[in-house]
């Protein structure tokens, strides 16, 4: 897998491949943020009526909990910086808490 995208990105300039990889990257990071609340919230729920959770968990937790942080510290600066590429900012800081950084680079390679 690694060779393949080592010559991907040999062979491509990356503007090149960018259209193809981030619709997979928004879908997948989508499932993965999704799938990262619902754990948090199964979490929540474990601990409010006191079911023991497995302690093998913990390190998925503390990545997931990581990973939602970034997105939220990702969503923020899209929501600052919305409406001057002229976006409405709630929608947009939704729409990069979702997709990541993906969100980020489109945001800031509109123009004015």
């Amino acid at each position: 897998m690694i060779l393949i995208i080592n010559s991907l990105v040999k062979s491509m300039n990356f503007q090149d491949i960018k259209p193809k990889i981030s619709p997979i990257i928004k879908v997948i990071s989508t499932i993965l943020i999704t799938g990262a609340i619902g754990l948090e919230l199964w979490n929540i729920y474990a601990i409010a009526t006191e079911i023991q959770v497995p302690s093998s968990l913990n390190p998925i937790f503390w990545f997931e909990r990581f990973a939602v942080s970034c997105h939220i510290i990702e969503a923020v600066i899209a929501a600052f910086y919305a409406p001057s590429r002229n976006q409405m900012p709630i929608q947009y800081a939704i729409y990069t808490f979702f997709v990541g950084t993906v969100g980020l680079l489109e945001l800031f390679d509109r123009e004015d």
